[in-house]
């Protein structure tokens, strides 16, 4: 009996501090931080005309259409031709009739082809569209 109760009794504990809340609270962190640093607008890398004053119009389900110097059009970062720009766009718009979108055009593209793109954009009958520049030179 005195074997049993040794055996089933209480254990003493060992020095030391517990660590396992704090590591468990640390990885919490760690996830969330990784989340967050990945959430911005993905896009391709394009030199923004300078205006005096920008409006940042960026909202979780903002639409980002890019067009780079040579012309190419970028629906997200993704490369689409205008036509597919157009079908993506008027799916979006029968899920959510409301969402903003971006155009950022390179301060090197011929002017054409942002009007081309705003003239579809037009045609969707979109209502919030901000023209995406850079702050100017101090």
């Amino acid at each position: 009996m005195a074997n049993a109760a040794a055996k089933f009794g209480t254990k003493k504990r060992s020095g030391g501090i517990n660590i396992t809340p704090f590591v468990d609270v640390l990885l919490v962190v760690l996830v969330i931080f990784i989340l967050t640093s990945n959430a911005s607008i993905p896009g391709i890398k394009v030199d923004l005309p300078k205006a005096s004053a920008s409006v940042a119009l960026e909202k979780p389900k903002t639409k980002a259409i890019s067009i780079d110097n040579d012309g190419r059009v970028f629906l997200d970062a993704y490369p689409v031709t205008l036509p597919e720009l157009e079908e993506r766009l008027r799916t979006e718009k029968a899920l959510s009739p409301d969402f903003p979108v971006i155009v950022r055009g390179d301060s090197a593209v011929q002017y054409a082809k942002v009007v081309e793109v705003l003239d579809l954009l037009r045609r969707i009958d979109l209502n919030q569209i901000g023209l995406v520049t850079g702050k100017p030179a101090a």
